[in-house]
């Protein structure tokens, strides 16, 4: 069963791919490393987890602004996601979000990090705000 959540577009776009889901914020500075698109913050529930050409769906951002200048690095070294889906949107996030260039919806009407699996199919079409998730079997 399709389901579709409505949130406000932060930077325009669609883009549709393999949700990655965390229930964590992210830390950009030392958090995750752009060379490779993976988060290397030791106690996060991603450690070792690359983002590269998924949807990342989390709360958002952790730390200093540096988060913006580490996820830009991903957009020039062609190491980010291909979308982000926030749960709450700070500074940190949306400038985040606009370097990387990558279409990116917050705000929404229900919690996507709990309404939406690791592995789902998701479309996240940011000019309509408009999350749609197709969720994987679960495994047998």
């Amino acid at each position: 069963m399709t389901l579709r959540i409505r949130g406000r577009g932060i930077v325009p776009g669609r883009a549709e791919g393999e949700a990655l889901v965390s229930h964590e914020t992210i830390s950009g500075w030392g958090g995750i490393d752009p060379a490779t698109g993976t988060v290397i913050e030791r106690r996060h529930e991603l450690h070792g987890v690359c983002f590269t050409g998924k949807v990342l769906v989390f709360p958002g951002a952790k730390g200093s602004s540096g988060w913006a200048g580490f996820f830009q690095s991903t957009r020039l070294l062609g190491t980010a996601p291909l979308a982000m889906v926030f749960t709450t949107l700070s500074t940190k996030s949306a400038l985040g979000a606009v370097v990387t260039r990558v279409p990116a919806i917050s705000d929404l009407d229900a919690d996507p990090v709990e309404l939406i699996r690791t592995g789902d199919r998701v479309v996240v079409d940011a000019d309509a705000g408009i999350v749609t998730v197709t969720p994987t079997p679960p495994p047998s």
